[in-house]
């Protein structure tokens, strides 16, 4: 889920560790307070958890914002994802108090820093570190954009980390990052009569993979299933993710009919028929939200028509606590056809951005187009008020007016959000309105 580097990523889950879903600026998010949303989706999730959780005889569970799973065996353990490296002592500290026998392998279901953060603390000179074949070209990636990433993923997750780089953090960089056992479509082995399966699931990254261990029917599924409607877009930016991927890589793991159902975010699903039936509303909820998307595009529509007009019907409402309906719409449309609309002003390098001072100057300046917002906001359009001072933003850029009536957008926008995602970036954008009003008062 997350793709913050290193000491970034340890700096950003310091500042939530312990704090009580407090953020920077003191703002708790409303989703959370309301009980709306599964907590497992926030960074603090598991900070509380004062023993690891047994599973069944051989499977226990360290809980964070991307969980840690051991498996003993009577030949050394097998550790299946290692969460954030600020979590990652945690996690390990509760599961050797289970165990504390040799790592014989490390399973990462994906190479997000959530998921290989602890890599380099459980790594023993003897341990494998095993992953899908693509996860090699994917560190790459992250590590070529780290810097995008690291401006991102502090704004979706609410904080602006300028803080120097913690050397610390770097126990999980470079060659302790690297797996040492790769593969395609699947990989078994035994250790200690213990039986693993690796499939390759490709969907919220394409090196995905789920681990089943046949013996107690258990599949560990990584982030292919939690309990929202999936990132299939993500705010913060990424390769596409593909719907089809997703309902692909969910068929493969029900056809195995698990008994044991264990993500990297949030409780495991026990039962085959409680599981069938959440996976199953999982995978119908994003085939539906596809197929609408690509039978509008066929028929013509514009994707901002299709953002709003395509809604779950109610029996598919996963919720959206964590990726959202009209953002994975968006990114299916273009992950279909590339950025290009069809407009032909669209074909050039100005942004549409850079006429709105003359529009502002047009309609009388700032003040009416602040007028005008504040009356869209009254009447509950919140979101065109904020498109209208973005305009007066482009023009007037260190206007009080503009900066204060941004500001009270913003936070109406978040005060009504059960979106964590969305809640990161409206507040990244109010603090930067409060520091623009500190920096010209």
């Amino acid at each position: 889920m997350i793709n913050i580097k290193n000491g970034t990523r340890l700096l950003l889950v310091t500042a939530l560790w312990g704090a009580n879903l407090v953020g920077a600026d003191g703002y708790n998010p409303e989703a959370i307070k309301s009980g709306r949303v599964d907590p497992s989706m926030h960074l603090q999730q598991g900070s509380n958890q004062l023993e690891a959780q047994k599973i069944n005889s051989v499977i226990y569970k360290a809980t964070g914002f991307g969980n840690t799973f051991m498996v003993v065996t009577s030949e050394g353990n097998v550790i299946i994802d290692t969460s954030l490296p600020s979590m990652a002592p945690k996690h390990k500290s509760l599961l050797n108090a289970v165990d504390d026998g040799p790592v014989h392998s490390i399973i990462i279901t994906h190479g997000h820093g959530d998921h290989t953060g602890g890599v380099g603390l459980w790594r023993e000179p003897q341990t494998k570190v095993i992953a899908q074949t693509n996860m090699v070209e994917f560190l790459h990636y992250q590590q070529r954009l780290k810097g995008l990433f690291m401006q991102r993923n502090s704004a979706q997750f609410g904080f602006d980390l300028t803080s120097p780089t913690d050397a610390s953090a770097n126990e999980s960089s470079g060659v302790n990052m690297l797996p040492t056992t790769l593969f395609d479509q699947q990989l078994d082995f035994t250790l200690g009569k213990e039986k693993f399966q690796l499939l390759h699931t490709p969907a919220e990254t394409y090196d995905a993979l789920t681990v089943w261990m046949p013996e107690y029917k258990a599949a560990f599924v990584g982030d292919l299933y939690y309990r929202s409607f999936p990132n299939i877009y993500t705010l913060r930016g990424t390769k596409p993710r593909w719907a089809l991927d997703y309902i692909a890589s969910i068929d493969r793991v029900l056809a195995l009919k698990p008994e044991i159902l264990l993500p990297s975010h949030g409780e495991p699903i026990l039962g085959n028929k409680n599981i069938s039936a959440a996976m199953t509303r999982y995978r119908n909820a994003i085939q539906y939200v596809h197929d609408e998307t690509v039978r509008g595009m066929n028929a013509g529509k514009d994707v901002y028509s299709l953002m709003r007009d395509i809604k779950l019907p109610e029996m598919l409402n996963v919720g959206e606590a964590y990726g959202w309906v009209s953002w994975s719409v968006r990114g299916i449309y273009e992950g279909y056809t590339g950025w290009f609309d069809g407009a032909p002003a669209n074909m050039y390098a100005q942004s549409p951005q850079s006429i709105y001072p003359d529009l502002v100057g047009l309609s009388g300046g700032s003040g009416k187009i602040v007028n005008l917002a504040q009356q869209h906001l009254e009447q509950g359009d919140a979101v065109k008020a904020l498109l209208l001072v973005e305009a007066a933003m482009a023009a007037e850029p260190n206007n009080h007016a503009v900066l204060t009536m941004r500001l009270q957008i913003l936070s109406v926008l978040r005060n009504a959000s059960a979106n964590l995602n969305e809640t990161g970036w409206l507040t990244h954008g109010i603090n930067q309105t409060q520091q623009n009003l500190e920096q010209i008062d």
